[in-house]
């Protein structure tokens, strides 16, 4: 009963915030969904990046362990998804991205804060930028046909790792005001992206469930084993492993289908990815949190 009270407190909030969202759009009233992500991604976010990393407690061989391990479990992931593409006669521009990518900001980032606190959000900040710069990259060069290094570049989320990464390094700290507005405007992030990610599934027409249904539960399975295995071959400490597993395994974000819809791809097939794989993790969160707690 411990077990069950302890994984409710934790994916409770999580669901809830993304609830209002959904009830709040089937109740007709207004949200720019495309201004709150531009606000979220280019303000909010970066902040709580930039606070989290210079504030972060952890030791930087494990942070650049985390590194390493992300990157590491991100190519096997993208690796074994095109092979399986493959076999199953599927388009891969339309269905690798949605396979690789995982909802690692909207989703991933809160879980890992009320599971495991500040130490979890370092760990799961590390490996959002990474599948961030991944995706923004090698994803979009996946869906369109070509990537932009300086777009990248570019990203308000890319600089503000860098940064907070190297204040981490050199042990510096801004001036107590500044660290205190920073922290203020990332504490927006959280709660606006689990909104915005409730919006955004009551918006979504979902199509081919059963095939939605049959990839999401491959999806999970298979990150969650390359997660666990990546993790335990660099040797990760038992939170930053955690952490490693519930990011890489959280379900189709609903970025890919946005870079769908943009770029040509069948968006209804990812839509119902999307759709799909964020109800089956109702269930496959709680069980893992389960597993690690």
């Amino acid at each position: 009963m411990n077990l069950l009270t302890t994984v409710l407190q934790i994916v409770a909030p999580v669901f809830i915030l993304a609830l209002i969202g959904f009830v709040w759009v089937k109740r007709g009233y207004e949200y720019r969904v495309q201004f709150v992500t531009q606000m979220a991604m280019t303000l909010s976010v970066p902040c709580l990046v930039f606070v989290a990393l210079m504030k972060a407690d952890i030791d930087r061989n494990a942070l650049a362990a985390t590194f390493l391990a992300s990157c590491a479990a991100y190519l096997v992931i993208t690796l074994i998804f095109a092979v399986l593409v493959k076999v199953m006669r599927l388009e891969l521009r339309t269905f690798l991205a949605p396979l690789t990518f995982g909802n690692t900001g909207n989703l991933g980032l809160p879980l890992a804060l009320f599971a495991f606190g500040e130490v979890g959000l370092s760990y799961a900040i590390i490996i959002f930028a990474v599948m961030a710069v991944y995706s923004f990259s090698v994803g979009v060069w996946l869906v369109s046909g070509g990537g932009s290094l300086v777009k990248v570049i570019k990203e308000p989320l890319v600089g503000a790792t860098i940064l907070g990464a190297l204040f981490l390094y050199q042990g510096w700290q801004t001036p107590i005001w500044l660290t205190n507005t920073l922290e203020l405007i990332g504490q927006m992030a959280i709660p606006l992206m689990l909104i915005t990610l409730g919006v955004a599934l009551a918006r979504l027409k979902a199509n081919s469930f059963r095939r939605a249904f049959v990839l999401s539960l491959i999806k999970v399975i298979i990150c969650s084993g390359i997660a666990w295995v990546v993790g335990t071959y660099f040797k990760l400490e038992p939170i930053a492993l955690a952490v490693l597993v519930m990011q890489i395994a959280t379900p189709v974000a609903v970025t890919s289908y946005l870079l769908a819809e943009k770029y040509g791809a069948d968006a209804g097939e990812v839509a119902g990815l999307v759709v799909v794989s964020t109800l089956l993790s109702v269930i496959t969160i709680p069980i893992t949190l389960a597993f690690f707690i």
